[in-house]
């Protein structure tokens, strides 16, 4: 993708009951007006009339038979060319198949599943054949009147499980709303003109429903569980996700009062649900032409919630498709639906005899020529307005910069925590870090602050004149020696600069550094040494000193997890007594997340690895859900509350006098240092011991997938109260460093945990 440019949609056109077989040349009549790819039923309308045919067929031989438990249950045959429209060629792999949307696989009526699981099988089977790589299944039907689905929900899922290893590179995409609400799944059957295969009349149906509109429970995370159930009977399946996102929001020809109090639920909580459902697979997100509105000229456009959602949803690292479904008919393939004569009767043909025909027989007679061009001369000038307001809004949106680009390779993948006190990294790893457009200008804020205040307490001290030594500790390739000097030019106050590296491929570089670079002009000290192991500066007449301000970027993403603590600790020995540690302070914070695409992953990687789970990842989360979150203050428009983000612990430099002698004393495991650690060894290190328990309060149903794990440091305070932090902590971030991109979160994954509505999560934390 080119830089500044916007994220890109993929449209597709869907038609709920196209009358014709998608043929090469009505794809390329689709993708000649704009659309990137076109859906096909795999089935045929004269199919359902056969299966229909075979259902009454068995109910008449059961009414008949005097023991109606021999009568074996139906059969359906295999598929003949009138059953479907769909042959294998080369626009095959190009199309979304969708399967039946009249058979119900959850049905507690067990002929009606028995007969809805054939036709799934066939189905999915020839789609396979064909070479269709695409095929989008109506979700499960989650209430028969007024029932829930229990055991059928089962059978749905155990369905999909065996579709998927019908074809090895089919991906199977779940027709899902937003929310359970039983009066969507009315609408959806009254929108649906193919009668249900359930033998008992709808006028039956409609009388037992009777108050049903006033007693269906309204679920806003019903269907995530539905989902959670077929996903995990699927073993988390890498080529499942959810096809089809149907919005609570899409304009409805009479609300009722019950439409409107489930509607205004929703809209209360869109920021919760939009956020859960951000974190699943989604592949496509469907746009019907009811959730369009007309603007002030008449235009289709979406209300500002359809538009973020459809923002938000694009910035996905794998961003679903956009199906627009029975928005019009493709340009040009009018003749699909037109009356059409053939010797011996004008009719309107199905689609098999009209393409079996001869080219001399599809002639229109005079009359029916002047109806086709009196009906297309009442046609908009644009043939595809909605398709046009898509791609309108595509190119509305916020263009991708910098932070933009830099973050789409780390999304979501997962890195095991550097060690650079064991390991020597290598230039591309400091280069990465360097890259940060905020940390380096944050770090060189608190140096030049530390310096004014330090030149004016030596001033109060009658020692002003002397240089301040500064020594930048772990100083990799030099950013922040580079900083520290600007800080000084900046300030005007004189300093002393060392530099410890302990990686002897740095420290080539920094050597070099010092030679050619016009602010170094050779006036930095470069030290190879472990900083725990160096003696200190050495003064002009060969003694040690002291240092003033001890500069480090030794944090990891969950603070101390790369043995800041210690590194300090083992440094402050060159630390004058009236020394300064930037960073001060730091503290770590956790909240439980779900991430779907991160759990899958780990359950491969496990396979081969067998502290996949035990290990701490650093990873940039992208795709996740935050389970413990307060309320957002416009929830309406919110994509996401905001988490219940908690503190773990904190530590501060320089570490106590006291502290680090009695420290010192264990080392070693003398007889004045006690009798060793808790833990085991000499104890020296156990002040750095943490402990933590926390509570995190999940209002809905979820599964908690790990624990995410930030930070947040105070780089230096100064005299006079100005403070300079970062943060990676999701609820400070914004105010304290944004844009920041050095750190990335850590995750601490957790075997699956179902979460019931209102419990407490409760975790111990022990470092």
């Amino acid at each position: 993708m080119a830089e500044n440019a916007p994220p890109v949609f993929y449209v597709g056109q869907h038609e709920s009951h196209r009358a014709g077989p998608v043929s090469g040349q009505v794809l390329r009549r689709a993708q000649d007006a704009g659309y990137d790819m076109v859906t096909t039923p795999i089935t045929s309308t004269a199919f359902r009339s056969r299966v229909i045919t075979i259902l009454n067929q068995h109910l008449q031989m059961l009414s008949e038979s005097s023991s109606p438990q021999d009568v074996p249950l139906p059969l359906i045959t295999p598929l003949s060319p009138l059953d479907t429209p769909l042959t294998p060629d080369e626009c095959s792999s190009s199309l979304l198949a969708f399967t039946s949307p009249w058979i119900d696989l959850a049905s507690p009526d067990p002929l009606v599943a028995h007969l809805s699981s054939q036709v799934f099988y066939l189905e999915i089977a020839y789609a396979a054949f064909c070479g269709v790589n695409n095929v989008i299944v109506r979700g499960p039907r989650l209430h028969h009147n007024d029932a829930a689905t229990g055991s059928g929900l089962t059978r749905y899922a155990r369905a999909v499980a065996e579709a998927l290893n019908m074809g090895c590179y089919l991906q199977l995409s779940i027709q899902l709303s937003l929310v359970d609400d039983p009066l969507l799944d009315e609408e959806d059957d009254l929108n649906d003109d193919l009668a249900s295969l359930s033998p008992i009349p709808d006028d039956i149906l409609q009388d037992g429903a009777g108050n049903e509109e006033e007693e269906a429970d309204f679920d806003l995370f019903g269907t995530w569980d539905a989902w959670h159930l077929i996903r995990s009977t699927c073993s988390h399946h890498s080529r499942l996700s959810i096809g089809k996102m149907q919005y609570i929001t899409s304009i409805l020809p009479r609300p009722s009062r019950v439409h409107l109090e489930r509607r205004e639920t929703f809209q209360g909580n869109a920021g919760l649900v939009k956020s859960r459902w951000y974190s699943e697979p989604i592949r496509l997100l469907n746009i019907s032409a009811n959730s369009f509105l007309p603007n002030v000229k008449g235009y289709p456009v979406l209300s500002k919630p359809h538009q973020a959602l459809i923002i938000h949803f694009a910035r996905l690292r794998a961003a679903p498709w956009i199906l627009l479904s029975d928005v019009g008919p493709i340009p040009g393939s009018d003749y699909l639906h037109t009356a059409t004569y053939v010797p011996g009767g004008a009719a309107t043909l199905s689609p098999s005899p009209m393409f079996d025909a001869s080219p001399s027989s599809l002639a229109p007679t005079p009359s029916e020529a002047a109806k086709i061009t009196s009906a297309n001369s009442k046609k908009p000038k644009d043939p595809v307005p909605h398709l046009r307001y898509i791609r309108h809004l595509q190119s509305q949106q916020p263009l991708h910069d910098a932070i933009d680009h830099f973050a789409a390779g780390y999304q979501d993948y997962l890195q095991s925590p550097l060690q650079p006190l064991t390991d020597n990294l290598e230039s591309i790893t400091y280069e990465v870090f360097e890259k940060d457009p905020v940390k380096y200008e944050w770090y060189e804020r608190a140096v030049a602050l530390a310096l004014m205040d330090f030149l004016t307490r030596q001033e109060a001290g009658g020692e002003a004149g002397e240089p301040i030594t500064v020594a930048v500790v772990g100083a990799g390739r030099g950013p922040l020696v580079t900083r520290v000097l600007r800080a000084s030019a900046d300030t005007g106050v004189a300093v002393s600069v060392w530099a410890v590296e302990k990686n002897p491929n740095a420290y080539v570089l920094l050597q070099r550094h010092n030679a050619t670079d016009p602010l170094w002009n050779n006036a930095v000290t470069v030290v190879k040494s472990d900083m725990r192991s160096w003696p200190g500066p050495i003064l002009s007449d060969g003694k040690l000193g002291k240092v003033d301000i001890l500069v480090s970027e030794l944090l990891g993403s969950f603070a101390d997890n790369e043995l800041s603590p210690e590194c300090l600790d083992g440094v402050q020995h060159v630390l004058s007594p009236s020394g300064m540690s930037i960073p001060a302070s730091y503290t770590a914070h956790l909240t439980p997340i779900s991430t779907p695409r991160i759990h899958n992953e780990l359950m491969g990687k496990s396979l081969t690895d067998k502290e996949a789970w035990e290990t701490p990842y650093v990873v940039m989360l992208h795709q996740i859900s935050y389970l413990s979150t307060a309320t957002p203050t416009d929830s309406s428009q919110a994509i996401a509350a905001p988490p219940n983000v908690q503190t773990c612990w904190n530590f501060s430099h320089p570490t106590p006098s006291p502290v680090l002698t009695q420290a010192n004393l264990r080392r070693g495991g003398s007889a004045a240092g006690g009798s060793g650690g808790a833990m085991g060894g000499d104890g020296a290190n156990e002040h750095n011991r943490r402990f933590c328990r926390l509570k995190f309060e999940c209002k809905d149903r979820g599964v908690c997938h790990g624990l995410a794990g930030y930070f947040e440091t105070v780089l230096y305070t100064s005299d006079n109260g100005e403070t300079v932090e970062l943060s990676t902590n999701p609820l400070t971030m914004e105010e304290k460093s944004k844009d920041m991109i050095g750190w990335f979160p850590i995750f601490f994954p957790l075997k699956v945990r179902p979460l019931l509505p209102h419990t407490m999560f409760s975790c111990q934390v022990v470092w």
